[in-house]
C-alpha cells in the first residue's frame, strides 16, 4: 500500500468523522498564530512610540496588548491541544476497537500464527504512534505552519532583506529532518518487534510463574527479561537520540542565522535603511519562529513512525477471513443432530502432511460416539472442524444431511458446546462464568445448572458465593471445579451436540466421579463425541473410532473392539488391566 493511501484511508476511516473538532482546533491554531505575531509586531510601536518618542500615551495600552495577546496564545494553545487530545483519544480507541474485532472474529488458524504478546504490543505500541499521526500532528501542521506564516509577515513587514536571508534556515531544517526521518522509519519498526518480544515474553513468564518456581528458573527468567528490555532499550535509545539530534542542527542553523542578521542590521542601521525598533520587532518575530520551525522540521519523524505502525496494523484490520457464510447460506434445521464426515481430508497448513486422510465417521443424533488413539492422532481436529473453527480442505461435514458449509456459521455454532482438558475461564464471577453460554439466563437457570453440575456443593461454601471473583483462568479453583463450572456452562447453553475433549482427565477418582455424574446429565439425549484418554469413561459408548495417523482403522462398541482392534485391545490392556 502506497502512503497516499494510508493516509487517505486513515482519513477516511478514522479522522472524518472528528471533523468538527478538528477545524475547532485549527481555528484556535489560527488564534494561536495571530496572537503570536501579535506579540512580535507590538514590540515595534512599543519601542519607537515609547522608548525613541517616549509618548506617553500609549505607556499604558501597548504593555496592555501585549498581556492581551500573551493570554489569548495560551488560552487559545491550551483549548487546541485540549480538542487535538480528545481527538486522538477517540481515534486511539476506534483503532484499537477495529483491531480486537477483527481479532475476535479472525480464523483460528490466523490467531495460531502469531503469540498474544505480538498483538497486544501492536494494540498499545503501534496505535499510539498512528494516533499521534492523526492527531500531534495535524494539530502540529496547522499550528506551526500558521504560526510560522504569521511571523513571516511581521519579520517581510519590518525589513524584506533580512527576511530573505533568515528562511534559508527552512529548507536547511527540512532536509535534515528528512534524512532523520527514514533513519527513524527503520529503527522504529525494530523497536516494535522488540516491544513485540517482550510483550509475549512477560504473558509466557506470568502464565507459568509456578512452572519457573518449581524448576527454580528464576535466575534465567530474569537473564531473559534483561536481554529483552535491553534490546527495547537500544531501539528507544536510537529514536530519542535521532529526535534529539534536531537540537544541535536547529541551535547550529539558529546561531549563524542571527550572527548573520546581528552583522546585516548593524550595517543597514548605520546606513539609515533600519530603525531600531524595526530591528528589535524582526527579531523578535525570528526567535518566535524558532519553535514552529523545529516543530515542522520533525513532523517527518512522526508521520515516518505513523506510516510504519500503520502498515502493520492494517492488515491486522483488514484481515479476510476464510472461514465465512457461503453465498445463501441457510440456517441448520435441527432433526435428530446426525453428524456425518465424508471423505474428508484437512491439513494445517497446505505444504504439510495431511493430519485426516480420506475420514468417514458417523456420529448418530441423541447417542454418544467416543474417539480412540494416540496423541497426534487427529481426534481433536476431528472436533475442531465440526463447528467449523478450520475448513477441511476435502469432502463434506453434513449435520442431518445439511452441509456445514452451507449453512450460517451462527446456526451451526448455537447448536454446539465444547467442554475440554485445557478449561477456560475468565478473570470475573462465577456467575458470569457460567452465564457466558447464554447472558440473558436468569439466577433461577444458573443455580439449576450449577446443581446438575455438582459446582453448588463448593460455590456455597465460598465467602462471596456466585460472586466470588476467580482469577486469571480459574486460578483460584481446582482443577476439577473449574471443569464442573464449564460445564455448568455448556449446560445453560442447551446445545443439541456436545463435544468433549480429554474433559476428565488428570482427574482423581472421587472428581472424577462428580463429573462424569455432570457429563451424564449434560449429554442425555445430546448427540456426543468424546475424546478421553481414560477409556472407563466410553466403554459405554454407542459406537468408538479407533484414530491412527489420521485415519479410521477401526470402529464398533467396546466388546467388538477388544475382539477385532489390536490397537484398542492395546489401550485397555495398559489403562485397565494394570
Amino acid at each position: 500500500m502506497k502512503n497516499s493511501e494510508i493516509y487517505k484511508r486513515l482519513y477516511k476511516d478514522y479522522s472524518k468523522k472528528f471533523l468538527n473538532k478538528i477545524f475547532l482546533s485549527v481555528f484556535f491554531s489560527v488564534l494561536v498564530a495571530g496572537s503570536t505575531s501579535a506579540i512580535a509586531w507590538l514590540l515595534d510601536p512599543a519601542i519607537k512610540k515609547i522608548f525613541i518618542d517616549q509618548d506617553q500615551s500609549l505607556i499604558f495600552l501597548i504593555p496592555i496588548a501585549i498581556i492581551i495577546a500573551f493570554t489569548t496564545k495560551g488560552v487559545s494553545l491550551y483549548f487546541a491541544k485540549a480538542t487535538m487530545i480528545s481527538v486522538g483519544e477517540n481515534i486511539k480507541k476506534n483503532l484499537q476497537f477495529d483491531m480486537v474485532k477483527s481479532l475476535m472474529i479472525a480464523d483460528t488458524q490466523i490467531i495460531d500464527k502469531k503469540h498474544s504478546g505480538k498483538f497486544i504490543s501492536n494494540l498499545i505500541y503501534d496505535v499510539n504512534h498512528i494516533t499521534s499521526l492523526l492527531s500531534t500532528a495535524i494539530l502540529t501542521l496547522f499550528k506551526d505552519s500558521l504560526t510560522l506564516i504569521g511571523l513571516l509577515t511581521v519579520m517581510f513587514t519590518q525589513n524584506w532583506k533580512l527576511s530573505l536571508i533568515s528562511i534559508i534556515m527552512i529548507p536547511l531544517a527540512s532536509l535534515s529532518a528528512k534524512s532523520l526521518g527514514k533513519r527513524i522509519s527503520k529503527v522504529a519498526t525494530e523497536a516494535q518487534e522488540k516491544s513485540g518480544h517482550l510483550t509475549t515474553f512477560l504473558v509466557e513468564l506470568f502464565k507459568n510463574h509456578k512452572l519457573i518456581k518449581i524448576f527454580q528458573k528464576e535466575n534465567y527468567e530474569n537473564i531473559r527479561a534483561d536481554k529483552y528490555l535491553d534490546e527495547l532499550k537500544e531501539k528507544n535509545r536510537k529514536i530519542q537520540t535521532v529526535y534529539v539530534r534536531v537540537s544541535p542542527i536547529m541551535e547550529t542553523l539558529t546561531g549563524i542565522m542571527i550572527a548573520i542578521l546581528i552583522f546585516y542590521s548593524g550595517i543597514l542601521i548605520s546606513n539609515g535603511e533600519l530603525d531600531i525598533n524595526n530591528f528589535f520587532s524582526f527579531l523578535a518575530a525570528m526567535m518566535l519562529a524558532y519553535q514552529p520551525v523545529r516543530a515542522l522540521s520533525t513532523l517527518n519523524i512522526t508521520l515516518k513512525q505513523g506510516l510504519s505502525a500503520a502498515i502493520r496494523i492494517l492488515p491486522i484490520i483488514d484481515n479476510k477471513n476464510k472461514i465465512i457464510d457461503t453465498i445463501n447460506a441457510k440456517p441448520l434445521v435441527k432433526k435428530n443432530s446426525d453428524i456425518k464426515f465424508i471423505n474428508l481430508n484437512f491439513a494445517y497448513e497446505e505444504e504439510e502432511n495431511k493430519v485426516l486422510k480420506n475420514i468417514n465417521l458417523s456420529f448418530e443424533g441423541g447417542k454418544m460416539t467416543s474417539l480412540v488413539g494416540h496423541s497426534g492422532s487427529g481426534k481433536s481436529t476431528i472436533l475442531n472442524l465440526i463447528p467449523r473453527f478450520y475448513n477441511a480442505d476435502a469432502g463434506d461435514i453434513q449435520i442431518d444431511d445439511q452441509s456445514i458449509y452451507k449453512i450460517t456459521i451462527d446456526s451451526l455454532r448455537k447448536n454446539i458446546s465444547l467442554v475440554s482438558q485445557e478449561t477456560t475461564l475468565f478473570d470475573d464471577t462465577i456467575l458470569n462464568n457460567i452465564k457466558y453460554s447464554y447472558e440473558n439466563a436468569s439466577n433461577d437457570e444458573i443455580y439449576k445448572v450449577a446443581e446438575l453440575s455438582n459446582c453448588a456443593e463448593f460455590i456455597d461454601k465460598l465467602p462471596n458465593k456466585y460472586e466470588t471473583i476467580i482469577g486469571e483462568n480459574g486460578i483460584r479453583l481446582s482443577g476439577g471445579e473449574k471443569q464442573r463450572i464449564a460445564i455448568a456452562r455448556a449446560m445453560l447453553k442447551k446445545s443439541s451436540i456436545i463435544l468433549l475433549d480429554e474433559a476428565t482427565s488428570s482427574l482423581d477418582s472421587e472428581t472424577e466421579t462428580k463429573i462424569q455424574e455432570a457429563l451424564k446429565i449434560l449429554t442425555k439425549n445430546k448427540t456426543t463425541i468424546v475424546i478421553a484418554h481414560r477409556l472407563s469413561t466410553i466403554l459405554n459408548s454407542n459406537k468408538i473410532y479407533v484414530i491412527d495417523s489420521g485415519k479410521v482403522i477401526d470402529s464398533g462398541k467396546h466388546d467388538d473392539l477388544m475382539t477385532n482392534s489390536k490397537l484398542y485391545k492395546n489401550f485397555y490392556e495398559k489403562q485397565i488391566q494394570k
